[in-house]
């Protein structure tokens, strides 16, 4: 279980004591995550998740809480924080920044189909215009400066085959921030985990820890890559892939300069994950059990990409 600071029911009693959620009836550890520890909660009031930041400081959250708290007034499904009785989403538990937050209906799938798919890119397209009224900014924390440091780090971890990958990888996509294509909020990690269906109906958005301000299309290229990709070999699902862009373009039309830029925003998504799941194999912090991802998946899908430029099959709306 990716739990990396331990809470009792005792602890967990006393902080809910500053809100007015009704007494705890239920906690559970939550196993998935690599960057948080998360609980499920049960009070007298509803269903909660608990979460302490590990990484994130309590002066880069805001953002973030405040974000769900946007999304959430303008239709998205996602967590909306909760308030104490002093009018704070983020507070602190065993020494690390907290909150809790509404716990959405639906569950997370592994074997997503063409209408699933579809679902998705549509809300992600409905995501993304809402965060244009969103006045806070977040610059990219995993962009060009990320890679450029983390990738040294890793380096001794590969082979020569491996490290002329990542190195030509870097230096490719060094300087290029695509600052020319349509921007503003990304989720930055909408995996398939961080998604809740309810069959074909997406049911939550989740795992916002990652939000960041950077090109609408890259967000896109990160979710192709997860939803649309066999996880046995690596490979693209052409059906899938057309289904989920095809209704993000049905809501967010895709621009002439974002469809000439696709297929080097899938390798720059890749490379994002093949690097930080490298760090967290390698590299990783103390825990009790870290839940720690295959990086040579994300190797695979670059690889692929490289091989196989993908094109956007679509008719393109607006213009450069």
């Amino acid at each position: 279980m990716a739990v990396f600071t331990p809470v009792s029911e005792a602890e967990l009693t006393a902080w809910l004591g500053e809100f007015s959620l009704g007494r705890l009836l239920e906690m559970q550890g939550i196993a998935s995550g690599i960057e948080n520890t998360n609980y499920f909660v049960t009070t007298a009031n509803g269903r909660f998740v608990l979460t302490l930041f590990e990484k994130l400081t309590a002066d880069e959250l805001p953002f973030y809480l405040n974000l769900m708290a946007h999304l959430s007034r303008h239709g998205i499904p996602c967590p909306s924080p909760m308030a104490n009785r002093r009018n704070q989403l983020l507070s602190s538990l065993n020494g690390k920044p907290v909150c809790i937050a509404t716990r959405l209906a639906g569950k997370s799938v592994t074997r997503p189909n063409p209408a699933q798919c579809a679902a998705v890119g549509a809300m992600l397209a409905q995501m993304h215009i809402a965060g244009q009224s969103f006045n806070q900014m977040m610059p990219n924390p995993r962009g060009t400066r990320w890679r450029t440091l983390t990738a040294p780090q890793v380096k001794p971890f590969l082979n020569a085959m491996q490290i002329a990958l990542l190195d030509s990888e870097v230096a490719a996509h060094a300087g290029q921030e695509w600052r020319n294509l349509p921007q503003g909020v990304i989720h930055a990690d909408l995996f398939r985990d961080n998604v809740l269906l309810e069959d074909d109906r997406v049911g939550g958005l989740i795992d916002f820890y990652f939000a960041c301000s950077d090109a609408l299309l890259y967000d896109l290229a990160i979710t192709v890559n997860d939803w649309c990709i066999d996880n046995g070999n690596s490979r693209l699902d052409d059906a899938r892939a057309q289904a989920l862009v095809t209704a993000y373009h049905a809501v967010r039309p895709l621009q002439t300069t974002e469809q000439a830029a696709w297929p080097m925003l899938l390798r720059l998504a890749a490379l994002r994950f093949w690097l930080s799941r490298l760090y967290d194999l390698h590299l990783p912090r103390d825990g009790e059990l870290v839940n720690a991802h295959d990086p040579e998946h994300f190797e695979r899908i670059l690889r692929q990409h490289i091989a196989r430029p993908q094109a956007l099959n679509l008719t393109v709306e607006g213009n450069e």
